[in-house]
């Protein structure tokens, strides 16, 4: 097995007000078939897909997928940009989990948690500086 993450999938309960966020957040869709929306990232896609559908796809109760405790990470070049990045989605209609700050080990981040509950950190890592495409690499790109 490669080293990679291809595609993440959200569950959602509405998909249309689900999609409206990423889409307010400046993201733009891509084709793909009834049922999913998508958005293509660097080198991974985000998927939108119905909860209820996730749920029979996998073959479990709906109720067990609930919100399990993981965070979409989304990496910024300044500081600057986690300020910009949070407000941006607090426009979009997210609530913000934590507002910005300096972290401990030299960072500054903040959290928010899209119309859905799913929860993105939004950092910058001056230890891990993004590729000029705006690919993240722990420890940063030579």
């Amino acid at each position: 097995m490669e080293q990679r993450v291809s595609l993440i999938t959200l569950g959602v309960a509405d998909m249309a007000n689900a999609a409206a966020f990423y889409e307010r957040m400046g993201w733009r869709r891509v084709e793909s078939p009834d049922g999913v929306v998508a958005f293509d990232l660097i080198g991974q896609t985000l998927g939108l897909y119905s909860l209820a559908a996730l749920a029979e796809d996998i073959g479990v109760a709906e109720g067990t997928l609930g919100r399990g405790a993981a965070t979409l990470g989304y990496n910024v070049r300044t500081k600057e940009e986690v300020d910009d990045v949070l407000q941006r989605a607090k426009v979009a209609g997210a609530t913000i989990l934590k507002p910005a700050q300096a972290v401990f080990w030299g960072g500054y981040h903040g959290y928010f948690a899209d119309p859905e509950g799913h929860v993105w950190e939004v950092a910058h890592n001056p230890f891990s500086p993004l590729a000029e495409d705006g690919a993240f690499r722990w420890n940063g790109h030579e």
